[in-house]
């Protein structure tokens, strides 16, 4: 869109992989709609502005120790940023809204998981909207848990994991959102931060569509009197964008091209999820004896105690043959829409789960921590378009689930469910559908926010 609606939006992302790319994805669906976008981004893991010459940056210095950056605590880190980023996250927000040449600023929108900027905006008078990176129907369960806490889920028993949670069907227990953490109260702190400051923002953006979630999403609607917007996914609304912290390996597009159609699996666990060498070796091993040739990522460092591909018996790679492929990074999206792709098995983060269902590809189901095993859950109870592998890293039940994805009856009746979602993903972003809709919807909502105009005294 050339004509620009004379108001600048100012976003700023949680700055781990998984935020990072909605929150761009969103920012550049902004930008067509006519608004000019201001990105605050930490210097922690900061982004190349020239990628984005149609953004304008501001860098903030969130001061973390290098123990700090690095802690595998993905909740303390969270926490620390949620405290270190308060001073310098106001400071450069406030010298945007002095700045008379710059157009008015209509909101800021900041990731759901950084609360602390509810009371920065509201101190400077400027509506905040979220972004929610998440599901709906995860976020179902975290607004639950005052009330999961008070009816016993709380702390969670190893001796009731398979018991159901009678109020959130169907979720077992063990699907409930946790993680480890040195500080478990600090799980309760975040996720309650997340929900609390969500219900007094200006609005709640959604990455997802409502034929995908509708009753998770029916649900918030009643619970919450902020309005919200579904109008994903994100990655169908733009051309393809590459927002990735990790250097992609293009070489596994050439491999692909040779293989059959819909007979490869692609095996991705993230950017954040690690596995002991044990389970490392069962997935070698597993995905070996499953006769399907395999794609599959293994990020450096992602396995305890190795840098890469270490744990792997001597002669392991030159005994596939070239019937497995094994990089670093991979650029996900283009895999997935790759012919030769039959399933992806995954950590079930809500960018892979519905990048998979976009392009109509079956899931394995492997969820690692908080949202991903409600994911994981809904993909397999809910939605039916994915196995969930849940009886332990053992080789024998890798191919026995690879086998049930990709030659078994049941994953014909997969793969003919996640088509018919993929052509709803599909519809909800043409003329008329529900998150091209939603779009509209949300544009006149920013404009009807009153722009803040700075005056000083």
């Amino acid at each position: 869109m050339d004509q620009r609606k004379g108001r600048r939006l100012v976003l700023f992302p949680l700055p781990l992989q998984g935020h990072i790319t909605p929150m761009l994805q969103l920012a550049n669906i902004l930008h067509s709609e006519g608004f000019s976008i201001t990105i605050i981004h930490t210097y922690f893991n900061s982004r190349n502005p020239s990628n984005y010459p149609h953004f304008t940056f501001h860098f903030i210095q969130e001061s973390l120790s290098e123990s700090e950056a690095s802690t595998t605590d993905l909740l303390a880190l969270v926490a620390l940023l949620n405290t270190k980023c308060l001073g310098p996250f106001r400071d450069c927000l406030a010298r945007l809204l002095s700045d008379v040449v710059e157009e008015p600023i209509a909101c800021l929108i900041s990731d759901a998981i950084l609360p602390f900027t509810q009371a920065v905006a509201e101190d400077l008078k400027l509506p905040r909207m979220v972004l929610r990176t998440g599901g709906a129907s995860s976020f179902v369960v975290f607004a639950a848990f005052p009330l999961l806490r008070d009816r016993g889920y709380f702390p969670i028993q190893d001796s009731r994991l398979e018991e159901s949670v009678t109020e959130l069907p169907p979720l077992k227990i063990k699907d409930l959102p946790v993680i480890k953490t040195r500080d478990p109260e600090a799980l309760y702190r975040v996720v309650n931060g997340m929900v609390d400051g969500a219900k007094v923002s200006s609005g709640i953006i959604w990455n997802t569509f409502e034929s995908l979630e509708e009753s998770a999403l029916a649900t918030l609607g009643q619970q919450f009197s902020v309005p919200i917007f579904p109008i994903g996914p994100f990655h169908k609304c733009i051309p393809a964008s590459s927002p990735s912290l990790l250097t992609q390996d293009q070489s596994c597009i050439c491999w692909l091209d040779k293989q059959a159609p819909k007979s490869v699996i692609y095996v991705s666990f993230g950017s954040i999820a690690a596995i002991s060498g044990t389970d490392f070796l069962e997935i070698a091993w597993g995905l070996t004896n499953s006769k399907q040739p395999f794609l599959w990522v293994v990020r450096p460092g992602s396995t305890h105690g190795s840098e890469w591909l270490e744990p792997l018996p001597r002669g392991f790679l030159e005994m596939l043959d070239g019937r497995g492929h094994i990089v670093k990074w991979a650029p996900q999206q283009e895999v997935l829409a790759h012919p030769a792709v039959g399933a992806f098995w995954t950590h079930n983060g809500w960018n892979s789960t519905l990048e998979s269902v976009c392009e109509g590809v079956p899931m394995i189901c492997m969820p690692c921590f908080t949202d991903q095993k409600v994911n994981a859950r809904y993909v397999s109870d809910v939605w039916k378009v994915g196995v969930l592998l849940e009886n332990g890293l053992r080789r024998e039940e890798i191919e026995r689930i690879i086998r049930r994805a990709m030659a078994e009856k049941e994953g014909e009746e997969i793969r003919g469910r996640i088509l018919c979602l993929k052509e709803k993903a599909n519809h909800c972003l043409k003329q008329g559908g529900s998150s091209y809709e939603g779009i509209h919807n949300l544009v006149t909502h920013i404009l009807s926010l009153e722009a803040f105009t700075f005056r000083t005294h």
